[in-house]
């Protein structure tokens, strides 16, 4: 299999950021930019924001969190991620995370093979860069139970993630 790797320099500020219920995602690295091979995605999550546990069977997720204060809910077990904790989660193992700070934080996630960002852009809504810090913070919010459902079922249906009842 040949990949179709290409020099990629995304300045601050310069990514293209997607509002996915309520929470910021900048692609850094897309599988446009990899050949395929993975997609590395700045994540600024609001207080209490929750992304339910799931697995998929097709990718590797690995996350680095650079600020804030992450729950971790992996397999049976959960976790206290701060600053500078890394976690690796292979391909059929359940994970969740909540940002249980009172301040937004911020998770470099990447994903081997690339395709998720897909899912972020289709749910989301592309947000205009530049934008200050606090600009950006200022558009964090809760989402309605609607979008919620619509993005369940489509990352089942379409993306074939499955989630822990």
């Amino acid at each position: 299999m040949t990949f179709n790797h290409k020099t990629t320099l995304v300045q601050p500020g310069k990514g293209y950021t997607y509002l996915v219920l309520g929470d910021l995602y900048t692609f850094l690295a897309t599988g446009e930019d990899t050949g395929g091979a993975y997609s590395i995605t700045e994540v600024l999550m609001q207080p209490q924001s929750v992304i339910p546990a799931h697995r998929h069977d097709q990718a590797d997720e690995a996350h680095y969190i650079l600020e804030g204060e992450i729950e971790y809910q992996l397999e049976d077990r959960t976790s206290i991620a701060t600053s500078g904790t890394f976690f690796n989660f292979p391909k059929n193992q359940y994970h969740g995370f909540k940002n249980i700070g009172s301040n937004p934080a911020k998770i470099l996630m990447i994903i081997t093979p690339a395709g998720a960002e897909q899912f972020f852009s289709e749910m989301g809504q592309q947000i205009v860069e530049p934008m200050s810090e606090e600009e950006k913070r200022n558009l964090l919010s809760p989402p309605n139970p609607a979008d919620i459902e619509k993005a369940i079922e489509i990352a089942v249906n379409k993306y074939g993630l499955e989630f822990l009842s």
